[in-house]
């Protein structure tokens, strides 16, 4: 491949700036809903905790199990979508994501906690199917220089579900003061959303088969022999790039798991579940808001300096979390949604940016980085069970400061390959 095409997804095209409006607005879709059902996780946590009287570390085996898969699932998606392309990627991953929602029925029924969690590895299979197929075909959908801004806006409609599903998932799941009590004690409410999701990942998936969606011919080229002899082992920016996106999966979903519990501490906020639930609607808020201008202003500013100063702003929200409490300290987490918004995608962009035919593999690989979201919650919840909820946010902000050295040196590491 040439050094034009290495540059440039669209080199066989020709035409960068193709529009591929419809297949942008049909991916976001997929955006919006897997983002919902990530987020309800932060809901179910509780929930289960409760029903089962577990522990935060039991707890959080619920993200163990739903973030685990990625680590599991996401080298061999990577090599399903290099052999079968993006779009029957995409529909694979929506029906095994649809199996997953099935399995909460039975999880009801039987009322035993491994198969809750059995039916989230399912679940978050599907998931990381979509993730490896979706993430770098919209990347692809135009020219390279702008594809941390399309990652943005299509992160931003994920955003959009991460801030409805809490407030949907809290009506579901917890009910209302009135009625939390009567349900304290079974699961049943988890049924019938899951049911739902079951259904709408099921249409979507027969929706897509019918749809034409264009190839992405350049990461399919494999013959030039100067890309074959390259791998993605000494791709400096992608490997530091795959720990970067541990880090940031691992602590924002660590910091989220722990909202609700965190807002009912007396000295923070006092609330019960049901309230509480609905407060992390701002969190993801937060995030889509921010993505919706990071999707702007990443035409003009340069990616890792973006991914430097937002990490940096979550590093000192996060020891305002830690040694304020009332309000100051309730906000300012609520506020960590608004500078998490670019990472991910502009983390994931740049740590592809010139991989050509490698992509997809590359995908597979920072997919596989998303196994943060069972680790990071796993480690806080120790602190956690053994110290305070409020000490224990020192675990996400050794992460964002990886984060940050990756902002300052991604530009210097990418020279090198």
């Amino acid at each position: 491949m040439s050094e034009l095409n290495t540059n440039q997804p669209f080199a066989v095209n020709e035409q960068p700036n193709k529009n591929y409006l419809f297949p942008l607005t049909a991916m976001t879709t997929l955006f919006f809903l897997w983002g919902f059902i990530t987020v309800l996780n932060d809901v179910l946590i509780p929930r289960l905790k409760g029903v089962f009287d577990l522990s935060y570390f039991e707890a959080m085996l619920i993200q163990f199990c739903f973030f685990g898969a990625y680590f599991i699932v996401s080298i061999p998606a990577g090599m399903l979508v290099k052999q079968l392309g993006y779009k029957k990627g995409i529909l694979t991953g929506l029906v095994v994501a649809s199996i997953g929602c099935l399995l909460f029925y039975p999880a009801v029924v039987v009322h035993e906690y491994w198969i809750f969690l059995s039916a989230l590895f399912v679940l978050a299979s599907g998931i990381t199917v979509l993730q490896v197929s979706a993430n770098p075909y919209v990347a692809a959908l135009g020219p390279e220089k702008t594809a941390s801004s399309r990652l943005n806006l299509a992160q931003a409609l994920n955003s959009l579900g991460t801030t409805v599903g809490p407030y949907v998932g809290g009506l579901l799941f917890f009910g209302t003061a009135g009625t939390l009590a009567a349900s304290a004690a079974t699961a049943e409410s988890v049924k019938v959303p899951y049911l739902m999701l079951a259904a709408a990942l099921l249409i979507i998936a027969i929706v897509f088969a019918f749809i034409k969606l264009p190839e992405i011919e350049s990461h399919k080229e494999e013959n030039n022999q100067r890309d074959q002899a390259r791998s993605l082992a000494q791709a400096p920016h992608l490997k530091m790039g795959v720990i970067a996106l541990f880090c940031y999966v691992g602590g924002e979903v660590a910091i989220g798991s722990f909202l609700v519990n965190y807002f009912g501490e007396a000295h923070i906020a006092g609330l019960e579940e049901h309230a509480a639930a609905t407060l992390i609607s701002y969190y993801w808020g937060g995030a889509m808001v921010g993505r919706f201008i990071g999707s702007a202003l990443l035409q003009k500013i340069a990616p890792s300096k973006a991914i430097a100063f937002n990490a940096c702003c979550v590093i000192a929200l996060l020891l305002t979390t830690i040694f304020t409490q009332g309000d100051v300290a309730l906000y300012s987490v609520l506020a960590i949604g608004l500078f998490n918004s670019i990472m991910f995608p502009t983390i994931f962009s740049v740590a592809i940016e010139r991989l050509g035919p490698l992509t997809s593999k590359g995908s597979g690989w920072l997919c596989l980085a998303i196994v943060g979201g069972a680790l990071v919650p796993l480690a806080q919840a120790l602190i956690a069970d053994t110290i305070s909820i409020q000490d224990s946010f020192f675990i996400p902000m050794i992460c964002y400061v990886f984060i940050a050295w990756y902002g300052f040196n991604v530009v210097r590491l990418a020279k090198k390959w």
